[in-house]
C-alpha cells in the first residue's frame, strides 16, 4: 500500500500498478465498481479522490508521479452519471467549482459517451468513458498518520493468525456473495479458504468471537460467505483461486451439507463449526476475509 498524509489531514491510499496487486485489487476496473466505497474499519467513509483543490491535487500528482510503471491516468470521483454533462465530484461539488486544466483536446465527449474523469500525472484532467479500465485513489479525512500493520493495512480488524501466516476479517456489514467477494478485494485480501484442519479451527475460534445476537440483520447468524463457489458447475465446488476444495486442503461440509436447498445455492460460505456449507449467492451473509502478511492493499 503506498499512503500520503499531508497538512491537509487527509490520507491517500493508492490502489497500485502491478501484476500481483492487479489480481487482488480489481486493479483496472471500470468506474462503477471503484471500490473505495466498499473497505470498512480504519479506511470506513473512504472515498474516490479527486483534485478538489491544490493540496488534494498536488498529494495525487506525487503518488502518481512516484507510481513504478505509472503510464496511465487514473480515475476521479469527477462524474456525470446521474445528469448527462452536469460534472459534479462523489462529495457533490460542481466542476465549475474544482481547479482544473483540460489536457489538450479535452474535453471531447467522444461518441457521446464520456461521462467520467481522469487525471493525469501532470495533473490535467481528461473526459472518458466510464467503462475505461483505470486505477484509482482512495481518500478520508484523517487527524493522524496512519499506521500499517502486519498485516499490510491500516484496519485494525485484520489480525494475523500465526498457525496459518495469514489474517483474517470478519466482516458483519451483510454482503451477497459477489460484493463481499468485491469488499475483499478492496482490501487487498480475498475471502477466506480453507487449506487445512488448522485453518477450519481458526475459522471457528473466529466465527465464535461473534455471537448470533452480535450480527443483525439477517435470520442467518450461523453462516458466513467464504472463498468458494461452483463456477456453473452446480454440484462441484471450487475456489476463487481455481482449485477443487480436495486440493485447497480442505473439503469438509456440515452435517447434512451441501444439500442445495430449495435450489440456487451456488455460493460457499461457512458454519459455525468451521465446516462449508453451500448458500444462496444473492442472500446477504456476514463474511470473513482473508489476506497474506505480506501482501499491502488499499
Amino acid at each position: 500500500m503506498s499512503v500520503i498524509s499531508n497538512p491537509l489531514q487527509l490520507t491517500l491510499f493508492w490502489v497500485s500498478d502491478n501484476s500481483e496487486s492487479a489480481m487482488q485489487h480489481a486493479l483496472r476496473p471500470n468506474y462503477s465498481v471503484a471500490t473505495c466505497h466498499l473497505s470498512t474499519g480504519v479506511e470506513l467513509s473512504s472515498k474516490l479522490a479527486s483534485p478538489l483543490n491544490d493540496g488534494l491535487s498536488s498529494a495525487m500528482k506525487t503518488m502518481m508521479i512516484n507510481e513504478v510503471g505509472m503510464k496511465s491516468g487514473v480515475f476521479t470521483g469527477i462524474h456525470s452519471t446521474f445528469s448527462r454533462g452536469d460534472f459534479h465530484s462523489v462529495e457533490g461539488i460542481r466542476l465549475s467549482d474544482i481547479p482544473q486544466k483540460w489536457t489538450y483536446g479535452e474535453p471531447d465527449n467522444h461518441n457521446d459517451n464520456e461521462s467520467c474523469i481522469m487525471m493525469l500525472a501532470n495533473g490535467e484532467i481528461a473526459d472518458v468513458t466510464c467503462e475505461e479500465p483505470l486505477p484509482y485513489m482512495c481518500y478520508k479525512n484523517s487527524s493522524k498518520i496512519l499506521h500499517v500493520n502486519v498485516c499490510g493495512v491500516t484496519d485494525p480488524e485484520y489480525v494475523l493468525e500465526p498457525r496459518t501466516g495469514s489474517c483474517y476479517k470478519f466482516h458483519r456489514v451483510l454482503r451477497t456473495w459477489s460484493r463481499a467477494f468485491m469488499t475483499c478485494t478492496a482490501e487487498g485480501g480475498h475471502l477466506a479458504i480453507i487449506n487445512s484442519e488448522t485453518e477450519s479451527t481458526v475459522i471457528l475460534e473466529i466465527f465464535a468471537e461473534y455471537p448470533s445476537d452480535s450480527i443483525r440483520g439477517t435470520s442467518w447468524q450461523d453462516v458466513a460467505f467464504m472463498g468458494y463457489h461452483d463456477w456453473g458447475e452446480h454440484g462441484e465446488f471450487l475456489t476463487i483461486e481455481g482449485d477443487t476444495l480436495l486440493e485447497a486442503g480442505f473439503d469438509k461440509f456440515s452435517s447434512g451439507q451441501p444439500n442445495n436447498l430449495t435450489g440456487g445455492q451456488f455460493c460457499g460460505a461457512v458454519s459455525r463449526d468451521g465446516m462449508y456449507n453451500d448458500f444462496w449467492c444473492e442472500t446477504k451473509l456476514a463474511f470473513i476475509c482473508e489476506k497474506s502478511a505480506e501482501r499491502l492493499a488499499c
